[in-house]
């Protein structure tokens, strides 16, 4: 191992020490607080990039865009600027006051661009519209150029979506109330996915996957929330090749991370209850396509039970073998001051992910 790789873990080890506690006051090399949540991180080029939303200290719209920042030793922070920023003409679908959410950068070795991806609710439209937009840059700091937002596949089934329920036909006004048992039902079997198959499905908290293989591919929460999805992007890492899979249809699953190790495919969610936490679940599979399997959540310590407090966001691979789990403490009076928990992930015996609250953890 070179001697910037030990220092460069060494780092971590002295970062985990300290963000093994929630930060109420992680700040960059200026003084700054780190404004960067709902984000993810990018390995680049000697450096680490951190992309998350801009969140204001009031209020819950975007006023500002997607921040990034740097890093070389995943401690001290440089803030590089606005990666996307909002645009000045009200009528943009990216304009102030736009809702722009978990952003999450992947590189693409053929094209040599830096493709960024994020939930976007369109201004004065609450979360109704579920889109999900796409930027890329040249660069990996940016900045990005929005190049449009979309609902996914539209007129495309999942493919693991049986003939028989592709081809049912749905009388909407039985369905007008929600939570029954019929209605419950009728979610398992594609109600929503049928609903919304002309405009493409909805995608709200969302992230990005790159795998051994160069593929790519978006996992988001669709169908009011209500059932995960994940969608096969193309080469360039732009659109979608049309490949999708529905997970766990009426589960409530939202902010997934998602990460591999030993060739199996992990993914750690959270259940829907706004901004207060609450138990976490964890997914495995032998494919990304499945079949994926249900686990207990993975944490263990005072407040496992609510996910320590916050709500994942990321699980970024340090190397082969080296995870952190990255997640936000929201504080919904004050989003901008909203705090990190950083904590490392580990495998029991049986190749289980563990993830243990660590005060003042340090390397054994």
């Amino acid at each position: 191992m070179s001697m910037k790789r030990v220092l460069i873990l060494l780092g971590l080890f002295v970062l985990l020490a300290t963000v093994g506690k929630a930060q109420n006051n992680w700040k960059d090399i200026d003084g700054e607080y780190i404004n960067a949540h709902g984000g993810g991180i990018l390995a680049y080029g000697g450096k680490y990039y951190w992309f998350g939303e801009h969140r204001p200290a009031k209020g819950f719209i975007t006023e500002v865009g997607v921040n990034c920042y740097s890093s070389t030793d995943l401690c001290s922070w440089k803030h590089e600027g606005v990666a996307l920023s909002v645009s000045p003409e009200a009528e943009n679908e990216i304009g102030k006051g736009c809702i722009m959410e978990r952003p999450k950068v992947i590189y693409n070795k053929k094209t040599g661009k830096f493709v960024l991806w994020f939930h976007l609710e369109l201004k004065g439209r609450g979360y109704e519209a579920a889109r999900v937009g796409m930027a890329v840059s040249d660069t990996p700091a940016g900045p990005y150029r929005f190049v449009r937002s979309m609902r996914v596949n539209s007129g495309i089934f999942p493919m693991n979506m049986s003939l028989s329920d592709r081809n049912m036909k749905w009388d909407w006004d039985k369905y007008k109330e929600w939570w029954t048992p019929e209605w419950r039902k009728a979610v398992e079997k594609g109600l929503f996915v049928h609903r919304d198959l002309k405009d493409g499905q909805m995608s709200r908290d969302m992230t990005l996957f790159a795998d051994d293989d160069g593929k790519a591919y978006h996992i988001y929460s669709s169908e009011e929330n209500l059932t995960l999805q994940i969608a096969e992007l193309t080469d360039d890492y732009q659109g979608y090749t049309g490949k999708y899979i529905r997970l766990f249809p009426g589960g409530h699953n939202e902010a997934p991370a998602i990460f591999k190790h030993d060739n199996i495919y992990w993914m750690i969610t959270s259940g829907c209850t706004g901004w207060d936490p609450n138990e976490a679940r964890m997914f495995s599979a032998p494919s990304i396509w499945g079949p994926w399997t249900q686990h207990p959540h993975p944490f263990i310590g005072p407040g496992a039970e609510k996910t320590f407090g916050g709500q994942g966001t990321f699980v970024f691979p340090v190397s082969e073998d080296k995870f952190i789990f990255m997640a936000d403490v929201w504080k919904p009076d004050s989003l901008m001051y909203s705090r990190y928990i950083w904590l490392p992930v580990e495998f029991d015996k049986a190749g289980i992910p563990v993830i243990e609250w660590k005060n003042n953890w340090k390397p054994r």
